[in-house]
Formats: structure tokens, C-alpha cells, sequence
């Protein structure tokens, strides 16, 4: 699902998609850079791209791949609307406030980046000499690279992902099952998290390669989404179990704070710690905690949600779940009685499950 437009990263996944083999503007674009003979695109009919344009032909007609083509022969830039559907104007000159600072060189680049910085719109510059085709938006820059090259990559990517997914299901695997023990420490739990977060960072870097592919990335979205069952929301759940203290953040605004976090930031397990708001110090990590129990309660079948919290409110932490008699299991709201011998018979299967995974 695509999210609003709200980062630049989010933008950036938004014209890859655009710009994405398969797309009629990409087609367009291969047959500018094929001719070699150089462009100036915006993608964006907003007010502050149209107050910069001077001269030039109105078009208004549907973007297709020759008509960008032939438009493109001429000096000018061409404004095709946001949804990069329709060509608007073609052949204008823009005129972009000169003191906005920019380190490209030639005159098309340093239009585009300025243009870009200005209006926070889409703006693509196709070199005529060196064949590359360049991103600018708001200050963000990224160059499109080869087909071939990205798939490489792409493919790169997901034999680490395996790697990196394989040690994450170990760490998971005895976290349950200290937890099932009431043995879970600080640190079990800040390797966990710590491990769900370089598995969602990987996983990103891979759909922003899927979004570049377009219609070639249908193999590479496939293996991505196969890789990610089951363990997509872990992180999440993990911080759901272990957050503590008034003033906290939500775990779904934590764990996107934690997404933005260094590599070196991500490493520091006493870091993931506090933010959790455990206390620091030189044996933290030692300590003692106890989970709520949202991540092994999520592993019982056809258990909803709405359930899982009454079960978390009313007893508050897993070892009190595991202890309740089916009678007590019954009382909480939405659980009647064969719903709570089927959490006492879930529990009971999935500890000894742990336990086998543990020492396989």
C-alpha cells in the first residue's frame, strides 16, 4: 500500500512508480534517450511550477510515448500534469529563482534541481551527452540506472534478506521461548527488535528496487513478499509487549522512529533499551523483563485483536495469561468457553512447538 506523501522516501517510491518500465512515461523517456537528444520534464501543474514558465506552447493533450518524443526535440521544458497523463506545455522556458543554491554544472541540471527545490515537484533532466536520466524533487536527487544493474541488485538483496530473515526467526524462536519461561532479559529483547529492523530495512531497500523495475519486478515482488510472511509485524509486536512508562510514544510512531535511526544508533542495544523506557546502566541489559503477551497471543488461530487487548487488560502481562484456569480465561469480554480452552489449548501447543524449534 502506498502511504501519503509525507517523507521524501514516500515521494521518491511515488515517481519511481511513475517513471517504472511499463509506464507510457518511461517509454517516452527511453525513446528521448535513445535519439540522444536531451530533456527538461516537470511532473506537476501546480500554481508555483506554472508561475515559473515563460513562453512556450500550450499542448493540452494526452501524454503518449511519440508525442513526448517529438516535443522534446525542441530546447524548451515540457510540464505534463501530476498524474503524468497529459502534456500541458512544451517548449517553455523556466525561470527558476537563480539564488537557490546548486552544484550541477550544465544549465538543464542546475534548471531542474532549482526548479525541484522551489516547487517540491517531480523534475527530470536527460542528459544529451552522457545518456542518464536524473531525478530531482524537492532536494532530493537519484539517477535511474539500467535495467540490468537494478535487477542485480534487487537480486542481491534478497539473498541477504534470507540470510538476515534466517537469524531473525532463531532470535524470535528463544525469545518465545524465555517468554513461555518468564525469562525474557533486556537484551533478548533489544536483539529482537534490533533484528526486525534489519530485516525491514533490507525488505525497503528491495521495494524501492521493485518500484524502479516496474513490469520487470513482478519475480522480485513475488520472493518479497514470500520472505516477509509471517514476520512483517514482529518488530512491532515485540515493542507492543516490552513498552513501558507514561509519556511513551506509540509502538507503530517508535518503531517508525526507529526506521530513521543510523546504522551505529540501531547497533546500540542499551539505546533500543531506553527508548523502550527501561533504564540504563552497566548490567541493563541483564535485567529481567516480562512481555504483555500481543506476539504469542497473535500466534493463536482465529484469535482476534479486539480479543488479544481485553486478554492484555484484564491480566496484563503473559505469565498471568498462561496461569488463568478456562473459567477465569471466560470472564474477559469476547472469550467464551470454547474460545478459552482453545487459547489454553494454543498456548499449550505452540510452548511445546518453541521448545522443539529451540533445540533443533
Amino acid at each position: 500500500m502506498i502511504r501519503e506523501e509525507k517523507t521524501p522516501e514516500t515521494r521518491l517510491m511515488r515517481s519511481l512508480r511513475l517513471l517504472a518500465p511499463g509506464t507510457t512515461l518511461y517509454e517516452g523517456l527511453e525513446n528521448i534517450l535513445r535519439a540522444r537528444t536531451g530533456a527538461l520534464i516537470v511532473v506537476g501543474d501546480s500554481e508555483d511550477v506554472l508561475k515559473l514558465c515563460d513562453g512556450g506552447f500550450h499542448v493540452d493533450g494526452e501524454l503518449n510515448p511519440a508525442n513526448l518524443y517529438e516535443l522534446a526535440k525542441m530546447d524548451g521544458a515540457i510540464i505534463v500534469s501530476r498524474d503524468a497523463r497529459r502534456i500541458l506545455l512544451a517548449n517553455t522556458h523556466l525561470a527558476p529563482d537563480p539564488l537557490i543554491p546548486s552544484l550541477e554544472t550544465g544549465t538543464r541540471h542546475r534548471t531542474a534541481q532549482r526548479v525541484a527545490i522551489q516547487t517540491g515537484e517531480l523534475v527530470i533532466a536527460i542528459s544529451q551527452r552522457r545518456n542518464v536520466i536524473t531525478l530531482y524533487q524537492g532536494p532530493a536527487k537519484y539517477v535511474l540506472q539500467d535495467i540490468g544493474v537494478i535487477l542485480a541488485k534487487a537480486n542481491q538483496a534478497l539473498q541477504t534478506l534470507e540470510k538476515y530473515k534466517s537469524v531473525l526467526e532463531q532470535v524470535l524462536t528463544n525469545l518465545t521461548a524465555l517468554e513461555f519461561e518468564d525469562l525474557a532479559t533486556a537484551f533478548d529483547v533489544a536483539t529482537a527488535i534490533q533484528r526486525t529492523q534489519m530485516v525491514a530495512r533490507i525488505a525497503s531497500e528491495i521495494e524501492r528496487y521493485i518500484a524502479e523495475l516496474g513490469s520487470e519486478g513482478r519475480l522480485v515482488s513475488m520472493q518479497l513478499d514470500e520472505l516477509m510472511v509471517d514476520i512483517e509485524d514482529e518488530g512491532l509486536l515485540v515493542i507492543r509487549d516490552y513498552l513501558r512508562g507514561e509519556g511513551q510514544p506509540k509502538p507503530e510512531a517508535l518503531w517508525e522512529q526507529m526506521l530513521g535511526w543510523s546504522s551505529e544508533d540501531l547497533l546500540d542495544l542499551t539505546l533500543i533499551t531506553r527508548s523502550l523506557g527501561y533504564t540504563s546502566g552497566m548490567n541493563a541489559l541483564e535485567n529481567l523483563v516480562t512481555p504483555r503477551g500481543y506476539r504469542i497471543l497473535t500466534k493463536i488461530p482465529r484469535l482476534p485483536f479486539p480479543v488479544i487487548d481485553n486478554l492484555v487488560a484484564v491480566f496484563g502481562t503473559l505469565p498471568k495469561i498462561l496461569e488463568a484456569s478456562i473459567d477465569q480465561l471466560d470472564q474477559v469480554e469476547g472469550i467464551g468457553e470454547v474460545r478459552a480452552r482453545a487459547i489454553k489449548e494454543g498456548l499449550r501447543r505452540l510452548r511445546e512447538q518453541t521448545l522443539i524449534d529451540r533445540h533443533m
